[in-house]
């Protein structure tokens, strides 16, 4: 079955660079907004027999998710044996049980429609916690790409002897993994969320590595307040701002200014495409696609 690679808006520059890498055709989808808001979408490519590949990073899901489904299902009945998600950063897998009576577990109802459109997911690195794996939530094969050795040879080359330094207990599992692959030591502040914007940093020991540059370390930033409140008190700790290196770039707001006015340097993947991206990780999609597509 011939594979096919299709970008829906916004994620044409990493379609095209799987497609390139793994020498899969890269076809075309047309898509627009109807005056009321809905949404209009035609596949250019044929797609009859093939095995397609739908890539839509999922940062803003809402506004992509009705037309992802409709790529989905349109592919199929344009006759298509197949059809897959890359989706490099995975939206709804922070609400992963019901904290309060009455609560949605968004996670779970994400994974149950995507999976109902489609045959199986490539993601990288998604927000897991009481979560084991996706195969815990998916009925279709999965793939979450582990991308904590692209970000060590980002901070190998930029920054002199790091320490590493994690915002919470969440983090650890992400800046243990790349401090592995630096053989760098690192730490994990205690955060406490005093709401949806409002968080507070309780800070472990740095003091043993006071001679070293501090890496801040996470999977996502969105609001960038608990990154922000952390870079503030490391002041107390180093004598120069700590560089900054995170997975999934989302940004919202003044957020991105403001820790790279913190920092000595921010860098992320291009999951989300932004002016961070430093750390590639289009090859390693690639050569997830290859036992898929």
């Amino acid at each position: 079955m011939n594979g096919i690679v299709l970008a829906l808006p916004g994620n044409e520059a990493m379609a095209a660079a799987i497609a390139q890498a793994e020498g899969l055709e890269l076809g075309a989808i047309e898509t627009r907004r109807f005056p009321d808001g809905e949404t209009y979408l035609r596949h250019l490519s044929d797609l009859d027999g093939k095995s397609v590949a739908l890539v839509c990073t999922l940062n803003d899901p809402d506004a992509k998710l009705v037309p992802l489904l409709f790529a989905a299902r349109a592919a199929r009945d344009q006759g298509a044996g197949r059809v897959g998600l890359v989706a490099p950063y995975l939206a709804y897998m922070r609400q992963d049980k019901a904290f309060r009576r009455g609560e949605g577990v968004s996670a779970r109802y994400f994974a149950d429609m995507l999976a109902g459109a489609l045959d199986w997911l490539v993601t990288v690195e998604p927000h897991l916690h009481r979560i084991a794996g996706l195969e815990r939530i998916f009925p279709i094969p999965t793939r979450a790409l582990r991308v904590s050795p692209l970000l060590a040879d980002w901070i190998r080359h930029e920054v002199k002897d790091p320490v590493l330094i994690g915002p919470d207990a969440e983090s650890r599992q992400w800046v243990t993994l790349v401090a592995d692959c630096l053989s760098a030591p690192y730490a994990v502040a205690r955060k406490r969320r005093l709401g949806d914007r409002r968080v507070r940093i309780d800070m472990p020991d740095l003091s043993p590595f006071r001679d070293r540059t501090p890496v801040l370390v996470d999977d996502v930033v969105s609001s960038g307040r608990t990154l922000l409140e952390l870079a503030g008190r490391l002041d107390q700790a180093f004598p120069s701002p700590p560089y900054c290196a995170v997975v999934h770039g989302l940004f919202g707001g003044h957020s991105y200014a403001r820790l790279e006015a913190a920092c000595q340097a921010v860098a992320s993947t291009n999951t989300v495409p932004h002016p961070s991206n430093a750390v590639d990780v289009s090859a390693d999609i690639g050569a997830a696609l290859r036992d898929l597509i």
